[in-house]
C-alpha cells in the first residue's frame, strides 16, 4: 500500500445496502483513486473494490426475535470490527443503512475522533423516531434519499445532505420490459409474474412457502404464465428450491435467478415483493406489485405498536397513499395475494395508471445521486484526509460512478 492511501471504513448489512455502498464506492474511486475501503462489504462493494474484513450475511436478519438469536455473534464483530478500524486509522467511516448495528459503531467512532457519516436514514419517519437522539450522537453527517427526510434533520441539527436514490439514477426513465425480457429470453406477450421473497435466509424462513403457495394458486387462475424468483445467494437459492421440492411445487414454470432482480422486475407483468427495498425497485422499474411480509408475531406486535404510518411499502410512503396492497402477517395468504396480483393482470388501464405514478416518483429520487454523494463527502476528505479530487467527476464516464443496471 503505498503512502498516498487513505482508508475509509465502510459496512452494508444487507444486499440493498451492498448495491448502493457499491455506487458510492465507485463514485468516489473515480474522483479519489487514492482511497481505499475496508469493513464489512458485500459481492457488489467487493468488485468494486473494497475489502470486507467480516462476513456480510450474518447481519442480514431483521425483526426483534431474530436479531436476538445473533446477538452475541453480532456484538462479538462489531467489537471486534471496531478495533480493528481503530487500529488501521481510519479517519472516515461511512455506514451504509443497518441502523441497529452501525449506529452503535458510529458512537464508538466518533468518540475515537473518527468523522462518521451514515448513508440512508433510519426511517424514523415511520417508526421509532426517538432514534433521532442516537443518531445525534453517533454521525457527524447524514445522507438522505428521499426528499423529505432533510427537514427532519435540519429540525434535529444534524447535518445532512439530499443525494438522491442511486437506484433512481441507475434505471433508465423509459420502459425496460423489452430489454428485460430479450435478456430472459421471454416472449413480448408473454404473461410474466415475479416473486421476490427477500434477501435475507430469515426472511426466506417466513416466505419461501408463503409465495410458492401463492405462486400455485395464481397458476390454476393464469396457466400461461411464467414464474422468475431472483435470488441473491447461494444459500437463498438453495432454501427456496428446497421448499419447492417439500411443496411439490417442481411442476411450477418456475425460472430461479441468480440475482438479476431487476431484469425480473422490469420483465414482470406484476410482482410480489417482499417489503423493502425491493418495492422501491420495483416501482423505479415500473412494476405493478403487491407488498407482502411476516416475521415473528412477537416481533410485529412490537413494530405495529411503534408504526406512525398506516402503510410499511415505500412506494406508498413517497406518495402518501395507497398506490399498492400491502397484505402482512395473518392477511399474508396464499389466496389473498393470488386475488391481489390477480387484479393488477385482469385490470390493465389500473396497471398502467400505477406505472404513470412510478414514472413520477421515479422523477423525484433521480438527481444526480453519484455527484451528489462526492460533493456532500468532499469537504470531509478535504479537511480531516486532506485530499483533494484528481478530476471533475461530471468528466468521468458514466460507468465509473453508476454502473447503470437495464437500458431502455
Amino acid at each position: 500500500m503505498s503512502a498516498l492511501t487513505v482508508k475509509i471504513g465502510i459496512v452494508a448489512g444487507e444486499p440493498s445496502g451492498d448495491a448502493i455502498a457499491a455506487s458510492l464506492i465507485r463514485a468516489l474511486k473515480a474522483a479519489y483513486p487514492q482511497v481505499e475501503f475496508v469493513g464489512i462489504a458485500g459481492p457488489k462493494m467487493q468488485t468494486a473494490g473494497a475489502k470486507s474484513w467480516f462476513d456480510m450475511e450474518l447481519l442480514a436478519v431483521r425483526g426483534y426475535v431474530e436479531v436476538l438469536k445473533r446477538f452475541r455473534k453480532i456484538l462479538a464483530m462489531q467489537s471486534a470490527l471496531r478495533d480493528k478500524l481503530l487500529k488501521e486509522k481510519v479517519a472516515l467511516f461511512i455506514g451504509i443503512d443497518a441502523p441497529d448495528f452501525n449506529l452503535g459503531l458510529e458512537r464508538d467512532l466518533k468518540r475515537a475522533g473518527v468523522t462518521t457519516v451514515h448513508y440512508v436514514s433510519p426511517s424514523i419517519w415511520a417508526w421509532r423516531g426517538e432514534r433521532i437522539h442516537k443518531i445525534k450522537t453517533a454521525v457527524d453527517h447524514m445522507l438522505t434519499i428521499f426528499p423529505f427526510e432533510q427537514a427532519i434533520y435540519d429540525a434535529a441539527g444534524i447535518a445532512s445532505t439530499y443525494v438522491g436514490h442511486p437506484f433512481a439514477d441507475e434505471f433508465s426513465a423509459g420502459n425496460p420490459r423489452e430489454s428485460a425480457r430479450s435478456h430472459l429470453r421471454l416472449k413480448p406477450t408473454q404473461l410474466v409474474i415475479s416473486l421476490l421473497p427477500g434477501s435475507r435466509q430469515t426472511e426466506l424462513d417466513y416466505h419461501a412457502a408463503l409465495f410458492l403457495k401463492t405462486a400455485k394458486v395464481l397458476h390454476e387462475k393464469f396457466p400461461e404464465a411464467t414464474f422468475l424468483v431472483p435470488l441473491g445467494t447461494r444459500e437463498t437459492r438453495e432454501q427456496f428450491d428446497a421448499m419447492k421440492w417439500k411443496l411439490g411445487a417442481q411442476d411450477l414454470p418456475l425460472q430461479i435467478l441468480f440475482g438479476h432482480a431487476s431484469f425480473a422486475l422490469a420483465a414482470a407483468d406484476v410482482a410480489l415483493v417482499a417489503s423493502g427495498t425491493a418495492t422501491l425497485e420495483a416501482a423505479m422499474l415500473r412494476c405493478p406489485h403487491v407488498i407482502a411480509y411476516r416475521m415473528s408475531p412477537t416481533t410485529f406486535r412490537m413494530m405495529k405498536r411503534k408504526a406512525y404510518l398506516p402503510y410499511v411499502g415505500l412506494p406508498n410512503i413517497l406518495a402518501g397513499e395507497w398506490l399498492v396492497p400491502e397484505l402482512l402477517q395473518d392477511d399474508a395468504t396464499p389466496e389473498n395475494l393470488a386475488q391481489a396480483m390477480g387484479n393488477w393482470i385482469r385490470h390493465r388501464d389500473a396497471a398502467e395508471r400505477l406505472r404513470e405514478r412510478f414514472a413520477q416518483m421515479h422523477h423525484t429520487l433521480a438527481v444526480g445521486n453519484a455527484l451528489r454523494v462526492v460533493e456532500a463527502l468532499r469537504p470531509m476528505l478535504a479537511a480531516r484526509l486532506s485530499l483533494h479530487p484528481v478530476a471533475n467527476v461530471e468528466t468521468l464516464p458514466a460507468d465509473a460512478v453508476n454502473g447503470a443496471r437495464i437500458a431502455a
